[in-house]
């Protein structure tokens, strides 16, 4: 690549891609730009636009740098010449006095006529030698041209077009026509004399536009006064009819004694006024942003989508529209909230979290720690709404360590979020509200009865719910055309892997480093060491040999715990975090993970709507997770993780502490996502 740069300078990075395709990879070409080996003017050009990317071998001068940048010649635009141009030839003025069809007649300053070849004189003009300096036969009228046609309707040029006919046949010598033969001969007058003047005999045939009478017949002290009650009376955060407005005006009009314009004239009046500054003020900023117009990039030199997969996503909850139940009772537990990370580039659904808990860090943390474990990526840029759980320090420190750039949306600004909002509401079109359940019927409040009330209609379990809810997002929704793209989610990332490269530097493997720095702590932060039994964490003890140090008996210490397995947590002791394990740990490791996660959000939920009902322990949870072994969906469940989990046990048990390395040939294997069948979910995070 360099010895193709260096012999070819002010090459294009498209023409290296084709030249270079089959022996340098994209991930080189860039590595080579960003190390300075290839110089390349990033002002220039974008690199996503390769065709415009000019390369060179070193630094260019600016005389060199000009003279190889523009490779391709422009076109030249086709000359029309025609009697009364005026020319500028080698600092001479001259005009055009004839157009021959193989030579061109010229008269000079001296009213020297001379004669030039057709094709000499267009060449000399396309090379720039000779400039046409004006064309004082067709200046004057072409703004005035332009401006009839502008105004001409579909039916007036339908009408032209009919008169046109007509006059062409009485030219002709017809005689016989269906209108009268003074009209005839007034569209042939029309006709000859718009030909003499405008050049084109057509526009005479035009109706004449109806434009009625533009000046007002309003005083000027009457329209004076009519806008200062539009601006300080009506345009108010009162909210004012305009009638009310309108008779405020009378009044005062006379009072002054001057005419009072009609309500008719006042309506047309508001009307006319712009409206997104009229809705600012009666309403306000969050009414008035359906008409502001659009802002079609986060920054001037930012693309709206980025240029390539994993660059900006997007990450927003939203409450479903669908209640889920107990697994047991059927009661309903209410509506979960919905986590999603967006693709911007692709529209991919990079991965989803399902909770009954209102938006917090620990929603946006296992939504980053999912997606890392499906595509072993962390994205570059991240957009986020203003909400305290992406404020937290916990998500903020996750984010500067892998290098990840967080951008806030304006608030109420939703258009900024469009690709990530809109998703919401086509998950909702296409699965939810087709669901039992759902909650369509709530926007009517006085049509909902007792027995529609969508509560008492649920049926769909959150562990049901989130099956169906990955399948949609990760085998349906991904596999289908998406309208803004012409193709499929899917295969608009792999193409953006193509152009802009597999880049290997950012591979994020899930591995025992990236599972410490996901893992969420409870809503204390620290808890206190029992003696003889542990910390407690979400109902259960955990214990591990650190705590038989007598110094830290009874003490506070930084807790984190693992929300893909339950058995397992850590503990902040002497100065190192320490892997503890639950009482029931024989009984929660016979469990998958995603089984585990499900039922504990469950009986946390079923906990809050019956707090005083009776307190979970251990002891119960374990209990409830034997009785709900019976349940031939857990059977099943069951004996799939067995037969999945020597294939699978890599990616779905806590990374082990050594990191994934990655071949050095140049078409890298990377680790493949999980498929959607076995994809794991979380636990609840925050100590109850």
């Amino acid at each position: 690549m360099l010895a193709l740069v260096a012999a070819t300078p002010g090459i294009t990075l498209q023409a290296v891609f084709g030249s270079l395709e089959e022996t340098v990879s994209r991930d080189e070409v860039f590595a080579l730009l960003a190390t300075g080996d290839i110089y390349v003017d990033l002002c220039a050009a974008s690199l996503a636009e390769p065709g415009k990317v000019a390369l060179f071998s070193e630094h260019p001068c600016e005389s060199t740098a000009s003279r190889n940048i523009g490779t391709t010649s422009r076109i030249p635009l086709p000359v029309i010449l025609k009697a009364g141009h005026l020319l500028k030839w080698d600092g001479n003025a001259c005009s055009i006095v004839n157009v021959g069809k193989s030579a061109v007649s010229v008269l000079m300053e001296g009213r020297t006529l001379m004669e030039l070849p057709l094709d000499t004189l267009e060449d000399a003009i396309k090379q720039g030698r000779v400039t046409i300096a004006s064309q004082h036969l067709s200046d004057p009228n072409s703004g005035h041209v332009l401006a009839r046609l502008s105004q001409a309707a579909e039916s007036d040029l339908k009408t032209a077009t009919e008169r046109c006919g007509i006059v062409c046949r009485f030219l002709r010598g017809q005689r016989e026509f269906s209108v009268p033969d003074r009209t005839v001969r007034r569209w042939v007058v029309a006709y000859r004399n718009a030909e003499d003047q405008l050049g084109n005999g057509y526009l005479g045939l035009l109706p004449a536009p109806n434009v009625g009478n533009p000046v007002s017949k309003l005083p000027e002290a009457t329209r004076s006064l009519m806008m200062e009650f539009l601006d300080k009376d009506y345009e108010t955060l009162k909210q004012k009819t305009q009638y009310a407005t309108w008779g405020a005006l009378r009044l005062a009009c006379e009072r002054q004694g001057i005419v009072s314009p009609s309500f008719k004239t006042f309506s047309i009046a508001v009307r006319q006024r712009p409206g997104f500054e009229q809705t600012l003020k009666r309403k306000g900023p969050r009414a008035a942003y359906q008409l502001e117009p659009f802002y079609w990039e986060l920054e001037q030199s930012t693309p709206r989508h980025g240029d390539r997969p994993f660059e900006i996503v997007h990450i927003d909850h939203t409450q479903m529209d669908v209640w889920a139940v107990c697994t047991q009772t059927g009661r309903p537990l209410g509506r979960p909230w919905l986590t999603l990370m967006t693709d911007a580039f692709s529209r991919r659904i990079l991965s989803i979290y399902l909770t009954f808990d209102p938006p917090s860090y620990r929603s946006c943390m296992m939504v980053l720690r999912e997606c890392v474990r499906r595509h072993c990526r962390f994205p570059q840029t991240i957009v986020v709404d203003g909400g305290r759980e992406f404020q937290s320090g916990y998500f903020e420190s996750l984010l500067a360590r892998y290098e990840c750039t967080k951008k806030c949306r304006p608030p109420a600004k939703a258009r900024f979020g469009a690709t990530c909002e809109r998703l919401f509401g086509t998950t909702n079109k296409q699965l939810i509200h087709n669901l039992q359940g759902n909650t369509q019927i709530s926007r009517q409040v006085r049509q909902v009865t007792k027995g529609i009330d969508p509560e008492s209609q649920a049926i769909w379990p959150l562990k049901e719910l989130h099956q169906r809810l990955v399948e949609y997002a990760y085998e349906i929704y991904d596999t289908v055309d998406h309208p803004a793209l012409g193709q499929s989610p899917r295969a608009a990332m792999d193409d953006g892997f193509l152009r802009s490269g597999m880049r290997l530097h950012r591979i994020v493997p899930y591995d025992h480093e990236f599972h410490i720095f996901t893992l969420p702590t409870t809503r204390k932060g620290t808890a206190q060491v029992s003696l003889g039994r542990g910390v407690k964490i979400h109902y259960l003890y955990y214990w591990c040999e650190a705590f038989r140090d007598p110094s830290v008996e009874n003490t506070r210490v930084a807790v984190r715990y693992d929300p893909f397995d339950a058995g397992t947590a850590y503990a902040f002791v002497n100065n190192r975090w320490s892997e503890c394990h639950s009482e029931y740990y024989t009984t929660f490791q016979s469990h998958s993970e995603r089984e585990l996660q499900l039922v504990t959000e469950e009986l946390l939920k079923r906990r809050k709507n019956h707090s005083g009902q009776t307190c979970i322990t251990a002891k119960k949870l374990a209990e409830f997770l034997e009785s709900v072994e019976k349940e031939e969906n857990i059977l099943a469940q069951r004996l799939s993780d067995l037969e999945t989990r020597s294939i699978y046990s890599s990616s779905t048990a806590a990374p082990s502490k050594q990191r994934t390395t990655v071949p050095s040939n140049n078409e890298p294997v990377l680790p493949k996502p999980a498929p959607a069948q076995v994809s794991p979910s979380y636990s609840t995070y925050g100590e109850m």
